[in-house]
């Protein structure tokens, strides 16, 4: 195990254990307060990868005040399992969150998962099957979960399928839930994204504004176990709605070239 911490000045700490090599998948989970669910998480994300492929486990804590950071690093080294700790000092949300991961991990497709342990990581290789289906067809591609059997209250379904609607009407993106934190996108086309707070609900629209491709694969929904949901029907419909004007209006201004000719003249 080898510990970086950045200048007193940094807002983030890392801590890496790292194998040689860049892995094939970097699972990235965004938590804050999630003690109670992260070792959980993480021994399910190397029980399913494990026999499948190399992978490591991108963490950022995003301000917790509780032990999730310590619960990670004790279950990654109990487990052999390569990964990296980003912590934030102060929480500036799952968009920025997710946003630090995909910086620093080193995988060819990214895995984003929600710390509170209700995606299951047997889901993964269905993605990672997709994914290798799709590769044929262009660079840019996203695979999102779609959660088809929901385990959360009614009132929190409600809010879900009114938010969705809301954002289909607006942006027709080809998912009906873009709420589920399952999803897979390579590395390369992640990095080709626009930086915005809340941009991780609407990673399909922006990959599609890339001329990327979209596929969607059922995936199993937990109940929580433990900790509280950070979301509420105020910041899942009605805050959204500027960011999804602003997605449209995006996706509307861009233009994807097609290359006719690259000519090199001379040594380069």
């Amino acid at each position: 195990m080898v510990i970086h911490k950045m200048s007193d000045a940094s807002p983030v700490v890392s801590l890496f254990v790292r194998s040689s090599a860049n892995p094939l998948v970097s699972v990235l989970i965004p938590a804050k307060d999630e003690a109670g669910n992260i070792g959980q998480l993480v021994g399910e994300v190397d029980s399913a990868l494990r026999p499948l492929c190399s992978f490591e486990i991108v963490l950022v804590d995003d301000g917790s005040g509780d032990v999730t950071a310590a619960e990670f690093v004790q279950c990654c080294t109990a487990l052999g399992a390569p990964a990296q700790l980003i912590r934030h000092q102060v929480s500036v949300g799952q968009s920025t969150a997710l946003s630090t991961a995909a910086r620093h991990a080193r995988g060819r497709y990214l895995v984003t998962i929600d710390g509170d342990g209700q995606n299951d990581p047997a889901d993964i290789p269905a993605l990672l099957r997709q994914a290798q289906a799709m590769e044929a067809g262009g660079v840019h591609f996203c695979i999102a979960g779609f959660r088809h059997k929901r385990m959360d209250t009614e009132w929190k379904k409600i809010q879900s399928r009114i938010a969705n609607a809301v954002r289909r009407r607006i942006l027709d993106d080809g998912v009906p839930d873009t709420g589920c934190g399952l999803k897979l996108i390579p590395r390369e086309t992640w990095l080709r994204l626009p930086y915005f707070d809340h941009m991780h609900r609407y990673i399909p629209a922006l990959v599609r504004r890339l001329g990327g491709r979209i596929a969607v694969v059922p995936v199993n929904h937990r109940h929580r176990t433990a900790g509280v949901s950070k979301y509420t029907a105020w910041n899942r419909v009605w805050v959204g709605i500027v960011d999804m004007i602003g997605v449209r209006w995006l996706t509307r201004r861009s233009k994807q070239p097609v290359i006719a000719q690259v000519e090199i003249i001379g040594e380069i």
